[in-house]
């Protein structure tokens, strides 16, 4: 049940924001974003998406900017829907009180992220880092009017978030019991039009790969809630019985220079070389590929590979990775756990192997590789095309059409006028560590001197 909303108007002012840097090699966030901005200029807005990082790429129908700090509220005054994902509520208070339709974007649990990312700080830096999350957090589930998530699971995380905020109320509850006028699921997408081969770009061109040999791919960063040391020791022991197996990582570097290469990586590459693999039967691509080429690795690839460790982010995370794998028709063998795992085996994906196994990997690797692949192949697509962009951010695109403040949005802004504002020191160094863009002290330098003379 939607509640009463104005007449439906095409042609909105929609502001899409983001702090990953819009470039040719963008990471998830920039991804998601970017592909809200062109659904919902398709559907007839006027769509703007703001990057506070590094703004290298012309919009396909709508406006792409780089936004300095000062002249941020400035563009959200101009807009009529505000979708915002990462650490921006918290850092821009005003955004509490102003009269627009804001839309939260919760598809990166990265408060749980977080508990990994900095798994071998000190902990006092790790307190810090996790209150800085936890802040963002309270801030944007106390103001958003509607609220996207990526699974099931998620939705389930982030009621309870809401639950524990007082937003889920009698007004919010009596306007919509289902609470669907409130949050709903949308996951990342995969593209409309099926992938097509340009060029090959592992098959005969990686030195050690050859045009027949069978790619694992890796279609991602190796970051520290992955696992790829199991599925490194797997290929180790498949090799005696696939000699021509391959294993290749796509990006070790993360397309922001600011993001360090994690622990995990370091240890992969390590165990590699110990092990005897390195260009032999393991590639490490060092730099990141471009979102338009990415189709020619995962088209020379045979199987996407995806493994983690069990562990709290696991369950409640959304692997954009194995859309790329479902877009280009590959195989999946990943570890159990997330919310893709149980797609996987409900659907006749691929394999699911419990985590840190290296027999049970290694056994449903050489499964797949010499199996029958068509009929996988087949049942990938198949649910591919169930999940394109276009499909999934219909609740997204519904909501623009008439969108609306929630039940209870006088409540939270009698709530807000009475919030006390963050500390100079706090937003700053929030600022500081949370955005993942080029340019990042410069960013909180402004984000000091605006709060120090307010």
């Amino acid at each position: 049940m939607t509640p009463p909303a104005e007449e439906r108007v095409a042609g909105r002012r929609i502001l899409v924001v983001t702090l990953d840097q819009v470039t040719d090699r963008m990471a998830g966030p920039a991804i998601r974003a970017w592909e809200i901005a062109r659904r919902l200029t398709a559907e007839g807005h006027r769509v703007v998406l703001a990057t506070f990082g590094r703004c290298e790429r012309q919009g396909e129908g709508f406006v792409v900017q780089h936004v300095e700090v000062d002249d941020f509220r400035a563009l959200v005054e101009r807009s009529e829907v505000v979708v915002v994902q990462g650490f921006v509520v918290a850092t821009f208070p005003w955004l509490q009180t102003i009269d627009r339709h804001l839309v939260v974007d919760l598809y990166d649990p990265f408060h749980l992220e977080s508990l990994e990312v900095d798994r071998y700080k000190p902990a006092k830096e790790r307190d810090a880092n996790l209150a800085f999350a936890l802040r963002e957090l309270t801030a944007q589930v106390a103001r958003g009017d509607f609220f996207l998530c990526a699974s099931h699971r998620q939705r389930d995380l982030w009621i309870g978030h809401l639950a524990a905020a007082g937003r889920i109320n009698p007004l919010t509850y009596d306007a919509d019991p289902t609470l669907a006028s409130l949050i709903r699921v949308v996951p990342f997408g995969t593209s409309d039009v099926r992938p097509e081969r340009r060029r090959h770009a592992v098959k005969g061109v990686v030195p050690g790969i050859g045009p027949d040999d069978r790619v694992l791919l890796w279609g991602g960063g190796v970051y520290n809630w992955f696992d790829p040391l199991t599925l490194v020791r797997a290929v180790d022991r498949l090799r005696e019985t696939v000699p021509d197996v391959r294993l290749y990582f796509l990006g070790m570097k993360h397309p922001n220079p600011d993001v360090p290469e994690m622990r995990v990586a370091t240890q992969c590459r390590e165990l590699s070389d110990e092990l005897g693999l390195t260009g032999t039967h393991v590639f490490f691509n060092e730099e990141w590929v471009a979102y338009e080429e990415r189709a020619d690795h995962l088209l020379d690839a045979d199987v996407g590979v995806s493994c983690h460790y069990p562990h709290v982010e696991t369950e409640f995370s959304f692997r954009t990775r194995i859309l790329d794998y479902l877009w280009a028709g590959l195989p999946i063998v990943a570890t159990d756990g997330d919310a893709f795992a149980d797609l996987i085996r409900a659907e006749g994906l691929g394999r699911v192997v419990p985590a840190e196994d290296v027999e049970a990997l290694r056994s449903a690797l050489e499964e797949v590789l010499l199996g029958d692949r068509e009929a996988l192949t087949s049942a990938v697509r198949g649910v591919a095309d169930r999940m394109t962009w276009t499909q999934v951010l219909e609740p997204l695109v519904e909501y623009c059409r008439a969108p609306y403040r929630a039940a209870d949005a006088d409540r939270v802004h009698a709530h807000a006028t009475r919030r006390p504002a963050l500390t100079p020191g706090a937003a700053a160094r929030a600022v500081v560590h949370h955005l993942r863009v080029g340019g990042v002290r410069q960013l909180a330098a402004k984000v000091r001197w605006r709060w120090q003379t307010r």
